[in-house]
């Protein structure tokens, strides 16, 4: 089978997503392709991949369409890998490889940025997009056409900015500027945005399933089975993903996608997370178990999100899917976790909602005063995971004055009273009945 993927990432989320569609592509004939993978980092080895002829198994477990499933499949997209730390010739030698036509990555949000001190001499660069850059250098070299390019990356304009790297150092390198031409011309950086929760390898459950199996497998991997993978662009009939029957959507415009997300996705999570701790749930899933809680959660999407984005056959379907996926038995997700950097994240997940409902009905919904007013009494009275100073603030601040502030992006003085009002259910520790009143 040819050698048509380039993909920098060994990690467990792209071999369960990116390589899940490739194979599947494969099995069912509508493609004839596999990727090589790229070690974008010098951490780490690739001996697991090597004794295992880059062969591994997918477990996607979870609820789907209200009923619990578990389904394994072994995945055979991967042909090699190949580390540019060890061969460099070998990693270039990618490029002279008419065949290859998408480059995929996913190395963290750090990954795509640019490092003023990497080197067109590097073998290789350190960072990916100098990295990148070396490679497609090589392919104009060549006289080869260029790739379709789908950075993974969770950031705003992945395809932008990369593209926006790799431009910069064909410009501090000095490279050709035909070459620079040629990366406009006959390159494109697709802005994309990814959705699949991945578990990785199953510690409780490997012996188990490696003895189904019939081998020990080190690159076992598990993941939900809901996927989205929204592509700015249409290369459908270059990779027929829509044809498998994945979750793939091409577009114009991914923002309004990745409005969708933030807003029902995230903000779900952001919304509930602190009345949650409040009163001693540590999970995603014990929320869902929980009456009131549940019945806020419910409550925020549907009475507060989908009025202003839009009740649309498709938002309600991924509000849906929402509910369904916090109940997947099979990932423990720590609310702990999920606090992290609270105050961006109300900023970016929850406000925005707030404000439009706002705009729309008069009013400050008051789900999301309780949620703020239950953020606020965490930060002043528990250990909250924020930087030093927005903690030593909102400790020492009223809550007046932190609303009249701009740790929200906002002036949001305008909510006090709904806030105040809120902020006495959590101070006598009455979060129950504050729901109550906030779903009312």
């Amino acid at each position: 089978m040819r050698e048509t993927v380039i993909q920098f990432g060994e990690g467990n989320f792209l071999r369960a997503f990116a390589e899940d569609f490739l194979d599947e592509l494969n099995k069912k004939g509508l493609y004839d392709g596999k990727a090589v993978i790229v070690k974008p980092t010098p951490r780490g080895d690739l001996e697991k991949f090597e004794a295992q002829s880059c062969v591994y198994n997918l477990v996607i477990r979870g609820i789907e369409n209200g009923k619990s499933v578990t389904r394994r499949k072994e995945i055979h997209s991967i042909s090699r890998c190949v580390n540019p730390y060890e061969d460099f010739s070998a990693y270039l030698e990618l490029a002279h490889n008419p065949d290859m036509r998408f480059i995929i990555s996913n190395t963290t949000e750090a990954g795509i940025e640019y490092n003023p001190d990497c080197k067109p001499t590097d073998a290789p660069a350190p960072s990916f997009p100098a990295k990148l850059t070396q490679l497609l250098f090589e392919r104009f070299k060549a006289g080869l056409k260029g790739f379709i390019l789908l950075p993974c990356e969770l950031i705003d304009g992945n395809g932008d900015e990369l593209k926006k790297c790799v431009l910069r150092h064909a410009e501090e390198w000095k490279l050709d500027e035909a070459f620079s031409e040629w990366l406009e011309s006959e390159n494109t950086f697709c802005n994309t945005l990814v959705d699949r929760i991945v578990t990785g390898y199953p510690k409780d459950d490997a012996v188990e399933i490696c003895k189904e199996i019939g081998y020990d497998d080190r690159l076992l991997d598990t993941a939900e089975p809901y996927h989205l993978w929204a592509i700015e662009g249409d290369f459908e009939s270059e990779l027929p993903l829509r044809a498998a029957g994945f979750n793939v959507i091409w577009t114009d415009d991914i923002r309004p996608l990745k409005k969708r997300k933030v807003r029902l996705l995230n903000g779900a999570h952001t919304v509930t997370v602190f009345p949650a701790m409040l009163l001693g749930l540590e999970t995603v899933g014990e929320c869902l178990e929980d009456k009131e809680v549940n019945a806020f959660l419910r409550y925020y999407l549907n009475s507060c999100v989908l009025p202003v984005l839009g009740e649309s056959a498709e938002n309600k379907a991924f509000a849906d899917a929402v509910l369904e996926r916090f109940s997947n038995p099979f990932i423990r997700h720590l609310l702990k976790s999920i606090s992290l950097n609270s105050v961006s994240k109300f900023s970016v997940r929850v406000l925005p909602t707030a404000l439009d409902y706002k705009n729309k009905f008069g009013e400050y919904p008051k789900a999301a005063a309780l949620s703020l007013a239950s953020l606020i009494y965490y930060y002043k009275n528990r250990e909250p995971s924020d930087s030093a100073k927005l903690i030593e603030f909102i400790k020492e601040s009223s809550v007046k004055d932190i609303l009249k502030s701009d740790i929200f992006g906002a002036d949001i003085s305008d909510m006090t009273d709904a806030v105040l009002q809120a902020y006495a259910f959590a101070e006598s520790d009455r979060i129950k009945e504050g729901i109550q009143w906030a779903i009312s």
